[in-house]
């Protein structure tokens, strides 16, 4: 089988045209097939060793809902752990995430002192979880557009404890 120089529509041997085109096909255009399929190999190898997330979707997904796990795998594996943009943002994620948890824990504690203090009392955090839960859910889409943009926003206290990791 030949292939059209032109348009790389297979065509069967001893056709002169394409069919597709209208291209002449001519010996040359077999050999030209038969070299076309052994240069595909060689390139990917060399995909797969570049393989990897760019540098700004990686420092994106630090505040994505999974940037756990991806702070872990940013700061332990090969090719991320010598960069230091993902480097700020994974250790500036996880502060942060350490942050919420200890803001979220005190919540709880003064949501139960003030349900025990008097009943309808504790309902008053009702709205203070919610605008703080909106608060740290905006902070986290407005650091993922700016580590999208490969831009490393300083939190004001975290900010400094990630530059010192890095």
């Amino acid at each position: 089988m030949a292939f059209c120089p032109g348009c790389g529509t297979q065509v069967a041997d001893g056709t002169t045209f394409c069919p597709s085109c209208g291209k002449p096909i001519g010996a040359s255009a077999g050999s030209a097939a038969a070299a076309a399929p052994a240069a595909a190999p060689a390139a990917a190898p060399v995909a797969a060793a570049n393989s990897g997330l760019a540098d700004n979707i990686a420092g994106l997904l630090c505040y994505s809902p999974v940037g756990l796990i991806c702070d872990i795998i940013w700061l332990v594996a090969e090719p991320y752990k010598s960069n230091k943009f993902l480097r700020f943002h994974a250790f500036q994620s996880l502060f942060l995430a350490g942050a919420w948890f200890v803001l979220w824990i005190g919540l709880m504690i003064l949501g139960f002192i003030l349900t025990a203090i008097g009943g309808p009392l504790g309902l008053i955090m009702f709205p203070i979880d919610i605008v703080v839960a909106l608060g740290f859910f905006a902070l986290c889409i407005i650091m993922m557009i700016k580590a999208y943009q490969m831009q490393t926003p300083h939190l004001p206290i975290i900010g400094a404890l990630a530059d010192k990791q890095v």
